[in-house]
């Protein structure tokens, strides 16, 4: 051991002589699995150091900025041992201990500036969206027991893959969905990634600009004061959600960073708690049944009540069976059920972007990030279907709000209900948007650098190709099974296991491993699913026997 407090390790090549003995033992500390006392000053040249492995050492660089320095860029490796053992050169050692100057800057190469706050923000927006207006038609379908439980296994399930996600990107220091893909599986997993969350987060942004078509014509309506729709230009759904494109979300889709939309998600996320109220309110007040001939009776009482004399055991009959409650149901239509439920609680392409841009990031703050807001969801999901579905019972739409224009198309509160919720899924979109065009990027434009006149590009062609999917979509409900049952599955189970089963060492955990076993597990549930729903819905279709409602 040389002289002068300096550090040196003969049989460790890993490290050099000239780093301080303080900075490795902190090192070393952090790094609770290794050995610290095995290389000390002072120590004997003959000792051998137990050096770390490469990717434990990864986790101790904030926000992504080893990525570039630390990390050597290499082809994804075959089967599953992927990183190096312990024989690497000094070279590798002093990217870990110092960033070339003269590589470019990554897109994770700065320090995350957004809060605990507004990242739970960001996520739960990200999470809730329009699927919260199908949950009261699922759980008409399924009956509240099956739905409560199919609710909590999508909820708790969610936030185990979140944490398959973390552990995996803590192992490689990387942040993005896309290059986990491409260090589990290379450029077929990268490829894979990138095409389910562009599927899936297109389908989300179709339902989100779905819902503007569909309900801003009856707000104008309303405000008007209009008995019946027009053929005005401002009641047509169509220019009016290219408008709302065009002049609102546009200019937030432009945003380079993610962080920067904590406050509209904010005011997103009240919106919908005005909702939520909204529905637990109008429970109270909604009859059941509804009467859709009491609005064209002129006041005849005599004749009123000759009919309910002549009906009444009937009718009370009919009343009693219609609005009680179902506690399990199973039918056709319980096929869309787990789909929109699991469309409800995707969040992934978001959570590695929310990751990257956090003020003082952490695998544990990230986690508890991602399940307070799916707690948070899960209890406003659970409260908006039950109410929702206790309005209405069996009668309820696949679209919550048009089921309200049954009982009163001029009511105030409804109406603000819907603007409420059209301000909600409008500020949602430019957030959904961002990991698409992140894709698209990593997939075509990987090794370019930034370029303001791409960005926008991009933005304008990802909104022009949903605004003619919504326009020639034929329901909402299509867009919710359809989509839920392929992408989602794939980014809530699948992807986040096999990634996590590729990329973690086999010298840490070993294939047989407990973790790597249930990783698997999780998989083939997702696969499981994907394929059934899938098939139900087909099978719904070709028969012909779709009668889910909420056309307009």
């Amino acid at each position: 051991m040389g002289g002068g407090g300096r550090l040196k390790c003969c049989s460790a090549p890993l490290l050099c002589d000239s780093v301080p003995p303080a900075v490795l033992k902190a090192l070393w500390k952090t790094a609770d699995h290794v050995s610290v006392g095995a290389c000390v000053p002072g120590g004997g040249g003959s000792r051998a150091m137990e050096a770390p492995l490469q990717t434990e050492m990864v986790e101790l660089v904030p926000n992504g900025k080893h990525l570039e320095g630390l990390l050597p860029v290499t082809a994804p490796m075959a089967g599953n041992q992927r990183v190096e053992g312990p024989g690497r050169s000094c070279v590798e050692g002093e990217g870990f201990l110092q960033k070339s100057p003269s590589k470019e800057p990554h897109f994770t190469d700065f320090e995350g500036k957004t809060s605990f706050g507004m990242s739970v923000f960001n996520l739960s927006n990200a999470i809730m969206g329009s699927g919260i207006l199908g949950l009261a038609y699922a759980m008409a379908n399924t009956g509240i027991i099956l739905f409560l439980f199919l609710l909590t296994a999508v909820a708790l399930l969610s936030s185990y893959s979140i944490h398959l996600l973390l552990k995996s990107s803590g192992i490689v220091g990387i942040r993005a969905y896309e290059q986990l893909g491409y260090r589990a599986f290379g450029t077929p997993g990268k490829l894979a990634a990138a095409l389910a969350i562009t599927l899936q987060n297109i389908g989300a942004m179709s339902s989100y600009l779905y819902i503007i078509k569909s309900e801003l014509p009856l707000v104008i309506q309303t405000f008007l004061n209009l008995e019946e729709q027009t053929s005005d230009w401002y009641m047509n759904g169509n220019y009016l959600v290219i408008l709302v494109s065009v002049i609102v979300i546009l200019p937030l889709a432009l945003m380079r960073q993610l962080g920067y939309l904590g406050y509209s998600s904010g005011f997103s996320l009240s919106c919908m708690v005005f909702f939520l109220i909204a529905v637990i309110y109008k429970k109270f007040h909604v009859p059941c049944p509804l009467a859709p001939s009491l609005a064209n009776i002129t006041g005849n009482f005599s004749l009123m009540e000759v009919v309910k004399e002549q009906a009444q055991l009937q009718v009370e009959t009919e009343v009693t069976a219609f609005c009680t409650p179902n506690y399990f149901t199973l039918n056709t239509q319980t096929a869309y059920t787990i789909p929109i439920m699991a469309f409800a609680f995707v969040c992934h392409p978001e959570v590695l972007p929310i990751y990257t841009e956090l003020k003082d990031p952490s695998k544990r703050k990230m986690q508890h990030i991602s399940n307070l807001s799916i707690a948070v969801m899960y209890v406003m999901y659970f409260l908006a279907a039950l109410f929702g579905y206790l309005t209405f019972y069996d009668g309820v739409e696949s679209e919550l709000l048009h089921t309200y224009s049954k009982v009163d198309p001029f009511d105030v509160l409804i109406l603000c209900v819907r603007v409420a919720v059209l301000t909600a899924v409008t500020l949602t979109v430019p957030i959904v948007l961002f990991p698409v065009r992140r894709a698209l990027q990593q997939m075509l434009f990987q090794d370019q650098e930034f370029s303001w006149l791409r960005h926008v590009l991009i933005a304008i062609s990802l909104l022009t190709c949903i605004n003619l999917l919504v326009i020639f979509a034929p329901n909402i409900l299509g867009i919710f099974g359809v989509i839920g049952a392929t992408s989602a599955p794939c980014l809530i189970f699948i992807f986040p296991a096999i990634f996590y089963f590729r990329i973690m060492p086999i010298e840490k955990e070993p294939a047989k491993s407990t973790p790597k076993i249930l990783a698997l597990c999780f998989a083939a549930v997702g696969l499981l699913l994907m394929t059934m729903s899938l098939s139900f819905i087909i099978i719904d279709w070709v028969s012909g026997t779709s009668q889910h409602g909420g056309s307009h």
